[in-house]
Order: C-alpha cells, then structure tokens, then sequence
C-alpha cells in the first residue's frame, strides 16, 4: 500500500473558501494535524478523523518543527491517511515546502493542496484588487518576521511598483515604516490593515504609511492581520464585507 502524506490549505478562515480537493483530503484522513489559524468548521469533512493540534503561533507555545516532523512520519508508517491541515496555504509562510522535503527524504510520498491565502482573500473582502492595469503591475508576499532575523530589501521593495502584501508584521509596524519610508517610498502612500480576513469578524483599518502606526494603535489592530501597501489600498471596489470604507489619506475605520 502507498503510503502518502497530505499537506492540505485550509484557506485563511472562511470554511466557504476551502477547496473541493481539501474536501476530498479530508474525508479519507484518519489523522488531522491541524494548525492554531485553522477554523475549526472545516473539521465537519473528517467527522471520524483523530485531530492532533500541532499550532505553532508567534508569541505563545508553540509545537516544535521537528516533533511535528516526526509524528507525521510515525503515523504514515502506521499504514494511516494523514492530513496536515494548514491555516492559508501550505507554501506562503506555511513551511509546506519544508515538511514536504523531510518526508519524501524519509521515503514517504507528499501531496500538496493549495489554500487561498490570507492576503487574497482580506483584501478581497475589503474591495481591493492586489493588482490593477495602469495601478498596480504586480504584487510582493513578504514576511515581516524571519526566524534568523535577516532584514529584507526594504528599498528594493519600495521602489518595485507592485502591491506589498506583508504577513506577520503587526509587532513590527515601526520597522516595516521606517524601512520603507527610507527605500523612497511615498509617506502617504495608502495601507490598509486587515484583522482576521475573511472571517465574520474581520476588521479593517485604511491609513497611510506615515501614519499607519498610530492608526494601529488606535485601532487596536491584533494578530493574526495582514499589511496591504500600494496605490490600490486606496480603492474600494466591490467586496465581501457589508461596508464600504471611504478612499482618504487621512486613517478611518470600518468594521466588516
């Protein structure tokens, strides 16, 4: 019998969003391994399936990597259909990539079933496009946190004309400013910070990135969220959320 490993997208929240071929991964599981991000609704599709939480969040306890390594090899030698059900997408920021070369390194066949990512789906509900003719030529998913701490090219990313889209950089709002603002990169360029994309509660803050750390702070903004960076976070064009929320430079808020 093979023996494979799935490392399934769960998508950024909205039990909606996840995928036919996510669904299908779930109804064989006999193991989930599931992340902290993960809305628990998606777990109705492997009501029979033993879930294992392996979270890994910044700031709290996490699970260890290399334990999470070892017990999805452990239960696939067992002879068990196992999902790794991941918040997102497996390979933005999810160390899909990671996982899948340490099993296959150890004999075990890996499929990888995208999710919809967080940044694609927050900026969709709050009716921004990531791209745009004549507005936006492309979009850049980055990190705002690295586990060795190495910085980005911060002037490089301020002057490529695409959509910045910035993952895990609530913590640091100050660098992520700073950095850009001394790349070139405009002082009231539009952002737009999304907690909680597409979930029922997910709020969001329109600023620019001169001001975008006070308007965090006064809005209270927490993780898990994500930065959009560009010209098109000004734009407010159809969406998920009920509300609309006003193009300005100046910072408003709006709760979707």
């Amino acid at each position: 019998m093979s023996v494979k490993v799935w490392l399934v997208g769960a998508g950024p929240g909205d039990p909606e969003l996840l995928t036919l071929k996510a669904v299908k991964a779930l109804n064989q599981a006999d193991i989930v391994m599931i992340d902290d991000l993960v809305n628990p609704a998606v777990l109705e599709h492997c009501p029979d399936a033993r879930i294992v939480p392996v979270g890994k969040r910044g700031g709290c306890r996490s699970t260890p990597q290399a334990f999470i390594h070892r017990l999805m090899l452990r239960y696939a030698r067992q002879g068990k259909c196992v999902v790794r059900l991941k918040g997102g997408d497996p390979c933005i920021f999810g160390r899909g990539s990671e996982e899948a070369d340490w099993l296959t390194t150890h004999g075990i066949e890996v499929e990888m079933v995208n999710g919809i990512t967080a940044g694609l789906a927050g900026a969709t509900n709050c009716g921004i496009p990531l791209t745009l003719r004549g507005v936006a030529r492309g979009v850049t998913l980055v990190t705002a946190h690295t586990q060795d701490d190495s910085s980005l090219n911060w002037p490089a990313l301020a002057q490529s004309g695409t959509t910045l889209v910035v993952y895990m950089g609530v913590a640091k709002l100050p660098e992520v400013r700073d950095s850009l603002l001394a790349g070139g990169m405009r002082a009231d360029m539009p952002v737009a910070m999304i907690e909680n994309a597409s979930l029922p509660h997910q709020r969001e803050c329109r600023s620019t990135l001169a001001g975008m750390q006070q308007a965090a702070h006064d809005f209270q903004l927490k993780s898990p969220a994500i930065l959009v960076i560009g010209e098109v976070a000004a734009q407010q064009q159809v969406r998920g959320c009920s509300q609309f929320v006003a193009a300005t430079p100046e910072p408003v808020w709006a709760q979707g």
